[in-house]
């Protein structure tokens, strides 16, 4: 079953090329290291929450949009593999990061349902 590794961040609204380029150019990595897909939304309809919403998980700041992504990997195990791979390959280091990585939150899914399969 495929495992999928989820992001939420804040990236200023006028480096949306600059990322749409950045995460382009970061796919033959993560595909090299095992990804199957690697998907990059831009916020087009973040509501502000009563409680608490996408925009306070990452103080997003004036100017800011709220992207939403995920990479997904064939296991936990591959997924895992990759992030060691990726925080030990000096290409990483060269990768332009149009936002601030701090406000960034991310987490590791098991995927319980998939509508594909």
């Amino acid at each position: 079953m495929n495992y999928v590794e989820g992001f939420v961040l804040a990236v200023p609204t006028e480096n949306r090329e600059r990322y749409r380029a950045a995460a382009a150019a970061a796919w033959p990595l993560f595909r090299e290291f095992g990804a199957t897909r690697h998907v990059e939304c831009w916020g087009d309809d973040v509501p502000a929450g009563k409680q608490t919403d996408f925009l306070r998980a990452v103080q997003a700041q004036e100017g800011e949009s709220v992207v939403f992504s995920w990479i997904e990997y064939p296991s936990r195990e591959v997924r895992d593999a990759a992030v060691k791979k990726m925080r030990e390959d000096p290409r990483m280091d060269d990768m332009d990061m149009p936002f601030d990585g701090a406000r960034m939150i991310f987490g590791g899914f098991e995927v319980v349902f998939d509508e594909r399969r």
